[in-house]
């Protein structure tokens, strides 16, 4: 096939430790080996695009490097029997955006066992909107129900509830009967939480404890964190017994302490959440809920879509901690 040239935001190392970001034109020919070659529709801005976007090691190795962990387009060949041109296509997780050219570019090329056919009830907007944000939490939901949680148990908390996962985790969480606790930092956005299915709102501060008791007074049946900390800690400390409490990020810090007291006196667990590396099997089950059961009604709600041009400013708000809901790229924009 004839090399096409296309758009692509690219990091450079300017100079050692200085990293820039520039739109520049490629060509498929300059992509990674792979089955599949993806004409990209839409893709979506996660904290982990922001920190490939500033030269972050732990994310990328190698600069130049075009970042985005989520994509979402048409086939536009394959060598695959599983894929055929025209099919319509989601990537998230394994290598994509972090060392393998990923969303923030108008075409990638990957292994076929990356690709996920996009169910007929999803399109492809709405599965970016989704991206891996909304895989993420509907993967802790499943883990959530999967361990035994239901709604009958009580108060599910949610941390992090403005960002990606924390308001999709919210939004679907509620659809399914659960009543909502959401924790945040932007308590003005609390109207917004409320619209989305949360019952109450807290302050994060109220999930901050430093009196390192090994155990509060107990109140979630269940939990969804998403930052991580001494957020996760208190969270851990305050589980209902037999409760559950799924971890899926480390915004606020990648360690966390906690005695063993909740586990043997509570018997509660501890579940991690990983969408780099989900099965596949797993992988279809999750899009097909979000496409049927779990859809969410306002999902086009809380939703910023931009040109690949515009993206600067959402990648600067989302490093700032300023970013609320999901921002989407706009491929045709």
């Amino acid at each position: 096939m004839e090399s096409i040239q296309f758009k692509a935001m690219q990091i450079s190392e300017k100079e050692k430790g200085v990293f820039e970001r520039n739109i520049i034109s490629r060509n498929t020919s300059d992509l990674p080996d792979g089955d599949v070659l993806i004409k990209i529709s839409y893709s979506s801005l996660n904290y982990k695009d922001a920190l490939s976007s500033i030269g972050n090691k732990g994310v990328t190795r190698q600069y130049p490097h075009t970042p985005g962990i989520d994509a979402a387009g048409i086939v536009t060949q394959s060598s695959a029997s599983l894929f055929k041109t025209g099919d319509e296509v989601i990537v998230t997780g394994y290598d994509l955006g972090m060392n393998t050219a990923g969303g923030f570019g108008e075409y990638i090329r990957v292994p076929a066992d990356w690709v996920v056919p996009c169910p007929d009830s999803l399109s492809l907007k709405e599965s970016m909107i989704y991206g891996t944000a909304g895989f993420t939490a509907a993967l802790s939901v499943y883990k959530l129900i999967g361990s035994g949680v239901t709604p009958e148990d009580g108060e599910i908390l949610v941390t992090g509830a403005t960002g990606g996962v924390g308001s999709i985790a919210v939004s679907i969480l509620k659809s399914l009967g659960y009543e909502v606790i959401a924790a945040t930092g932007k308590i003005h956005e609390k109207e917004l939480l409320q619209s989305i299915g949360a019952k109450d709102i807290i302050d994060r501060s109220e999930l901050n404890d430093s009196s390192n008791r090994p155990m509060l007074k107990s109140r979630w049946a269940g939990v969804i964190d998403t930052v991580g900390g001494n957020t996760l800690s208190t969270a851990l400390k305050m589980t209902n017994y037999s409760g559950s409490v799924t971890c899926c990020g480390n915004v606020s810090a990648h360690e966390f302490t906690s005695s063993i007291y909740p586990f043997i006196l509570r018997g509660i667990s501890l579940l991690g959440i990983d969408s780099v590396q989900c099965p596949m099997d797993l992988r279809k089950v999750i899009w097909a809920n979000l496409a049927t059961s779990w859809k969410i009604d306002n999902i086009n709600s809380n939703v910023t879509e931009v040109s690949l041009e515009k993206l600067n400013d959402r990648i600067d708000l989302i490093l700032a901690g300023k970013h609320v809901g999901r921002t989407i790229i706009n491929h045709n924009l």
